[in-house]
């Protein structure tokens, strides 16, 4: 196991190994090959596992020690990581960008946008929707940022479409609801179970900071949505 020595990434040179190999490395140091096939089992075998659950690898990553402070790196080291094909890696990329969303510019919502496109299913893609949903909300430029995201909800790309819908999650009380609400209707009749699925937990997470407004929203528009949908936008509702 690596021994915790904090460095910031920024400063390694180009003898030592990449951030991303060094992460690479730690994942495979601590691989479980007894669980992994559940994990592949649970992800449709769409990516190959380490077998490592989440605080396991969180732990194993913070013993390693890289910390960033530079936009540049961070993004170049998330990149790699998205080429190596185990999940656990991917997942050390979006945990990243997260805890490090504040060096991000809301330039990087088209660079993260094309990135949640490899690789890509329901975990990766709200994992993205999160992180895109905090630039958008500390964007400088407004309009460009909400045009981002009408972008996304027109794109063809299914996925894309969830990331427009999802991307207020973080937002609750700062939620934009006529942009919340337009978003829902675009979206209102497609078949896609992912998209259902957004569109109502969307609304449930809002309904948490305003029950009614959601409730008059669904009763107005009842006939639009899926049953999946109502379900799930719902839920809370019936707790008030």
């Amino acid at each position: 196991m690596y021994s915790r020595h904090y460095c910031y990434a920024d400063d390694f040179c180009p003898a030592m190994p990449t951030p991303a190999a060094q992460a690479h490395a730690c994942l495979q140091a601590v691989a479980d090959a007894s669980a992994a096939p559940a994990m592949q089992a649970y992800m449709k075998h769409h990516f190959a596992f380490f077998g490592i659950a989440t605080p396991k690898r969180r732990a194993a990553i913070r013993e390693l020690g890289v910390r960033w402070r530079e936009r540049t790196a961070l993004l170049q080291a998330c990149a790699a990581l998205w080429d190596y094909p185990q999940r656990e890696c991917h997942y050390v990329a979006l945990d990243w960008l997260w805890q490090y969303r504040k060096l991000l510019l809301q330039e990087d919502i088209v660079w993260l946008r094309q990135l949640a496109r490899r690789h890509v299913w329901w975990d990766s893609i709200d994992g993205f929707a999160k992180i895109i949903g905090y630039l958008v909300l500390h964007a400088p430029d407004q309009p460009a940022a909400q045009a981002a995201m009408q972008d996304a909800l027109q794109d063809a790309d299914f996925w894309q479409r969830r990331i427009a819908m999802l991307h207020q999650l973080p937002c609750k009380e700062k939620t934009d609801q006529a942009r919340l609400f337009a978003f829902a209707l675009a979206l209102a009749h497609e078949k896609e179970f992912f998209i259902r699925k957004a569109i109502g937990w969307a609304l449930r997470e809002y309904a948490r900071v305003a029950p009614q407004a959601v409730a008059a929203f669904l009763a107005q528009h009842r006939e639009r949505f899926s049953g999946l949908t109502l379900r799930e936008a719902a839920k809370h509702l019936r707790d008030e």
